[in-house]
């Protein structure tokens, strides 16, 4: 039978050490750490962070956060610095290092050499009397009591210390940096977070049909319109092309629900008046909340207040905005 008592508390004693794990991490956010973002804020080239074995990993997924929120970094793999990439460390660069222990063989021969080079050092670590604390400019403890793992062995807890201590390098850098919205989009034009922050309604609009009808349009033309353009629903505009009201498949259900001769109505007859519209250089996501707050599915979208297209919900799931 399988254990479901022990695999649960098992996991509930996992995620209860890594958080007060990380809680204690705040008793070490002090002058030293203070050092270490004035140091990066002020550095003139890129920061390098190197790890070996799972603190590489994290090592990796910090370079990202960093990127990504505007401080420029590289990776590099303490073991493979000290067979000829310790040539990507470039005069201003600021290295950080990560390691639970450091003490390991590799960082023990590396450090050296980058304090050769003049770079400053930020040693992450969770051994303040090890080689990399004391041989390093600036000291970020990430002391953690215990593993998660049974036998206080795995990287588990740590590396986990590790990840939080250097989000928190990234956030301050960003708050410091003034990094707005706008640069998260710029630095994230494929993913739904980066759309969510530049996506205009009409880079969807323009993609889709224009469906409109006359006043005196008959209904087989408004049936036909909506289904051919595949929007569910219609503008409907006057001789001069001004949007007068909107048709859409609900009107249609009512309408047919109130007449039993309905063959000789017009698109007049059926039309909906002051239809939501949403101007096209608006971004996506004030669209879908129009239609949340008015619980519908497709806007009219309007360039120098004139008709310009119709966007359907469907447009916004498609995009990744919902």
């Amino acid at each position: 039978m399988f254990p479901t008592d022990t695999v649960l508390k098992q996991a509930l004693e996992t995620i209860k050490l890594e958080a007060d794990s990380v809680l204690k991490l705040m008793d070490y956010v002090d002058d030293l750490f203070v050092k270490a973002v004035r140091t990066l804020h002020e550095a003139k080239g890129r920061v390098v962070v190197s790890g070996i074995g799972k603190s590489a990993v994290i090592a990796q997924k910090i370079v990202s956060t960093f990127n990504s929120t505007g401080t420029p970094a590289i990776f590099m793999h303490a073991a493979d610095a000290i067979h000829g990439d310790l040539g990507m460390i470039q005069p201003g660069d600021v290295v950080i290092i990560i390691s639970k222990s450091g003490s390991s063989p590799e960082i023990k021969v590396l450090v050296p050499f980058i304090r050769n080079f003049g770079n400053p050092v930020i040693a992450i670590c969770g051994n303040e009397d090890s080689y990399l604390a004391l041989n390093s400019d600036t000291f970020i403890n990430c002391t953690v009591d215990k593993e998660a793992c049974p036998n206080n062995l795995a990287p588990t807890t740590s590396t986990t210390a590790q990840l939080v201590m250097g989000d928190a390098l990234a956030v301050c850098l960003l708050s410091l940096k003034g990094f707005t919205e706008k640069d998260f989009a710029r630095y994230h034009p494929g993913g739904a977070l980066g759309k969510r922050l530049y996506l205009r309604v009409s880079d969807m609009s323009d993609m889709n049909e224009q469906p409109s009808v006359k006043p005196d349009s008959s209904l087989r033309e408004v049936i036909y319109e909506i289904s051919g353009k595949r929007l569910g629903a219609t503008a409907v505009l006057d001789d001069k092309d001004e949007l007068i009201g909107i048709i859409t498949d609900g009107d249609l259900r009512r309408m047919l629900e109130k007449n039993e001769s309905p063959a000789n109505l017009k698109a007049a007859d059926i039309l909906s008046v002051n239809p939501k519209s949403i101007d096209g250089g608006e971004l996506a996501t004030e669209a879908l909340a129009l239609m949340r707050r008015y619980d519908i599915t497709q806007l009219i979208v309007t360039k120098d207040g004139k008709y310009a297209g119709m966007l359907h919900l469907h447009d916004l799931v498609r995009e990744g905005i919902i």
